[in-house]
């Protein structure tokens, strides 16, 4: 009788134990060690044994490209990073506390990972561009997570997902791209040494590839079409005296796309980018191609110049013949009058005229001597075929360097962009 006495006594004991059970959330908070006053879970790594590494995985989402300053070397971005570590003070026997399985505790009260991002960072990222294949290039940018205060003994950092399942998360839900497309992502593990200790790295490489459809309709197109302008402008006829002044326009055209192509790329690049150097080759011949023009219309002119000092020559011959004409026919009068006057010159009289006529014969024939040679030396027409000659050969010469300079470019320029 006294033994079931004793079983009821307990019986009620253990209801009535069951019945005050504290199931609130301060309660397992107390449990946890997470109430004011204790303060120990915020400054220590959440370890029980301190020679055990923390594992931090970082996930990083790419959100959208916003913009690329070549100049100042930067690229605007938009993440979303995701970290998850253990903390091995934060577990419980959901059973023993009315089956709380969720606790949610603000991030003052927890201990953080410090890890920071080794680039410049505001949204902003520096990188190093490579403009050389401009504006067919691809960039890789580097965005380095890593602890400021724990060592590579102290926190591992890894990832949640792998490489493609964040490049195919990021490239679905990439929203803002620009002139610029998300091509691959990459991650890496490292450590660096900090003054004799090993700190884990985690690198995420962001490749970007640039949309060039703008740049070839807005600059590269138009380069072409001028250097064909240029080469149609030698069918223009030189006489008519536009063919000049066409060239210069062409050059004008061209300086000024340099200017927009100044703008464009940044001045501290080690190497010329193949855009400005095909921009600058097709400056250089049009430039020698203007100096062609001017060297013929230079010759057109000298032409003119000496068909017209021929008519002059021509002229004075016949003027100077007139006037030995003029002198084989004097006048009776004027013969009677001469003899009638009395004159102190030796030449006066028969002997006299005909000395003169001697002398006016001899400068003729001189004259006629030079204008012979003269002729022999330089036939009419000379200076005109030489400008043709040297128009139709540099024409020549001229299209043979266009294609061979553009066949180099695109095979130094595009079969670059394929690999």
């Amino acid at each position: 009788m006294d033994a079931l006495r004793v079983l009821v006594f307990l019986t009620l004991i253990g209801v009535s134990s069951s019945q005050t059970k504290d199931c609130s959330y301060l309660n397992l908070l107390t449990h946890l060690k997470l109430t004011p006053a204790n303060d120990a879970l915020q400054v220590m790594r959440p370890v029980k044994n301190w020679t055990d590494p923390t594992k931090v995985g970082l996930d990083m989402l790419m959100y959208g490209i916003l913009h690329v300053d070549e100049k100042s070397q930067t690229v605007e971005s938009h993440i979303w990073i995701q970290t998850s570590w253990v903390n091995e003070y934060l577990t419980w026997n959901p059973k023993e506390f009315c089956g709380i399985k969720i606790l949610s505790v603000p991030r003052s009260r927890m201990w953080l990972p410090d890890i920071f991002i080794q680039e410049e960072y505001r949204l902003t990222s520096t990188c190093h561009l490579d403009l050389n294949l401009f504006p067919f290039d691809k960039q890789e940018c580097k965005i380095t997570f890593g602890s400021m205060n724990c060592f590579e003994e102290e926190i591992v950092l890894g990832t949640l997902s792998n490489e493609s399942s964040l490049y195919k998360l990021s490239d679905q839900l990439m929203v803002t791209q620009g002139e610029w497309e998300l091509v691959k992502m990459e991650i890496t593990s490292e450590s660096l040494n900090k003054g004799g200790v090993r700190v884990a790295m985690l690198i995420y490489t962001i490749i970007i590839s640039r949309k060039p459809m703008l740049y070839v309709i807005n600059f590269i197109v138009p380069l072409f079409y001028l250097l064909v302008l240029d080469l149609a402008s030698f069918f223009i006829k030189q006489s008519s005296g536009e063919k000049l002044s066409f060239k210069v326009t062409i050059l004008l055209a061209i300086s000024v796309l340099l200017l927009i192509l100044k703008d464009m790329l940044p001045s501290t690049e080690s190497t010329m980018p193949y855009i400005a150097s095909y921009c600058l080759v097709v400056f250089a011949l049009v430039g020698i191609s203007v100096l062609e023009a001017m060297v013929v219309g230079f010759l057109y002119d000298l032409e003119s110049y000496c068909a017209s000092k021929t008519r002059s020559s021509d002229d004075t011959q016949e003027k100077v013949e007139l006037e030995d004409g003029y002198q084989n026919e004097p006048s009776g009068a004027e013969e009677d009058i001469e003899m009638k006057e009395e004159t102190s010159f030796p030449l006066d009289g028969p002997n006299g005229l005909n000395l003169l006529k001697r002398i006016l014969e001899e400068v003729k024939a001189a004259r006629q001597q030079a204008s012979r040679q003269e002729e022999e030396k330089i036939q009419p027409g000379f200076y005109k075929k030489l400008a043709e000659i040297i128009d139709h050969v540099f024409f020549v010469l001229y299209l043979l360097t266009i294609v061979a300079f553009l066949t180099y470019m695109y095979i130094v320029w595009f079969s670059k962009i394929h690999k």
